[in-house]
Formats: structure tokens, C-alpha cells, sequence
């Protein structure tokens, strides 16, 4: 069986686009959830938006 690793992919989803209740964009990322177990926050490009908007981590 293979070992789960403490590098894992996590998932950004733009959350100005979720509040104005358009399309959000998702950008993919590698995250240590043993030296940052807390959720991330990044500012990344809106395409839909048309600006640089914050995005956090989702489940």
C-alpha cells in the first residue's frame, strides 16, 4: 500500500465571484498539511472577473 504523503493538492476557489453569484474560477496547488494545517488564502487571477481576487482552499 502506498504511504500517504504529507504534500497533498488542494483545491482555490475565487470567493468574490461566489458572493457576486457568478461562475468562480479554481486554481489547483501543492500544500504540507503538516507544516500549514490551516486553510489557504492566495491572491490569483479572476479570468471571469477580470481582476486579481482572493481565493481560499475548499474540501
Amino acid at each position: 500500500m502506498a504511504k500517504k504523503g504529507k504534500v497533498r493538492i488542494v483545491t482555490l476557489e475565487c470567493t468574490e465571484a461566489r458572493a457576486a453569484g457568478q461562475s468562480p474560477s479554481r486554481y489547483t496547488t501543492r500544500k504540507n498539511f503538516q507544516t500549514h494545517p490551516e486553510r489557504l488564502e492566495k491572491k490569483k487571477y479572476n479570468p471571469h472577473m477580470r481582476k486579481h481576487t482572493l481565493h481560499r482552499e475548499i474540501k
